[in-house]
């Protein structure tokens, strides 16, 4: 008769033996549970705000609706241009992002006046630019090109919103930013509609004219509607802050996750 202690090899198991088998075990349960947390971070990692990366500077679904947000009643007139950004840092970026320079040096300058304007938001230009991209390929959907003064030719214009599985908006602007007196419809590489931007409408590039067809004027706008939401310095706050902008968390996870695609490039 065998001992309760005789193992299936005919040994009988000494204490230390036992001892030893349950470090074993211990050891392999431990990296198991080390490798599934490890899974379950790396599918979390498009969740989390995309992080700011500092600039090297002195100091394509179309959009549908941004209407949310009414913008505080006064706004500090203080754009940073385009020529204030700095251009050795904007080909660099370019090049390892494919974002086009004229865009990029847009978002850029938007990021520049907000940290001035409301330096708490933390808002950075990579957010701004995955926005750009999902909303109009940097102002060259449909085949468009975004020209040196900013502006996309042809225009870019989403679809009538009228209703048709789309929200009903009449027509706001008599026509004069979408081409459309009846509807309103998105405009521009930041795809505002026209009563967005009535309440949001921004001077990016300083020529005293406010249109949302231009990149630099339509990028200061989107930073300070996304900024409206709150800082943006968390997970729960950048998360809340473009929701806002588009309506759909797998609008907000697509954005997410380009962004950091762009904050990694530019940092590698």
């Amino acid at each position: 008769m065998t001992s309760p202690d005789e193992t299936g090899w005919g040994q009988v198991a000494e204490p230390g033996s036992r001892t030893m088998l349950r470090r074993i075990l211990l050891l392999i349960a431990v990296t198991v549970i080390v490798a599934v947390a490890g899974s379950l971070m790396n599918a979390l990692s498009l969740k989390s705000p995309p992080v700011p990366l500092a600039h090297s500077r002195p100091q394509p679904v179309m959009f549908l609706g941004n209407i949310a947000i009414n913008p505080p009643e006064t706004i500090p007139p203080t754009p940073a241009p385009t020529s204030h950004v700095d251009q050795d840092w904007v080909a660099r970026v370019a090049a390892a992002t494919g974002i086009p320079s004229r865009a990029l040096s847009a978002y850029a300058a938007a990021d520049l006046t907000i940290d001035v304007e409301q330096p708490a938001c933390g808002l950075g230009w990579n957010s701004l630019a995955a926005i750009g991209w999902i909303e109009s390929g940097h102002g060259s959907h449909d085949g468009a090109v975004l020209g040196e003064d900013g502006y996309p030719v042809p225009a870019i214009r989403g679809p009538a919103l009228n209703g048709n599985g789309v929200a009903a908006i009449r027509d706001t602007d008599g026509g004069t930013f979408d081409g459309d007196a009846l509807w309103d419809r998105a405009v521009g590489p930041m795809q505002f509609i026209p009563d967005t931007w009535a309440r949001w409408e921004a001077d990016g590039n300083g020529d005293g004219n406010a249109n949302p067809n231009q990149i630099d004027d339509a990028a200061l706008a989107a930073a300070r509607y996304l900024c409206a939401s709150g800082p943006m310095t968390a997970t729960e706050g950048w998360r809340a802050a473009v929701f806002s902008y588009n309506h759909l968390d797998s609008y907000v996870d697509d954005v997410a996750a380009t962004a950091n695609r762009y904050a990694a490039e530019a940092a590698g």
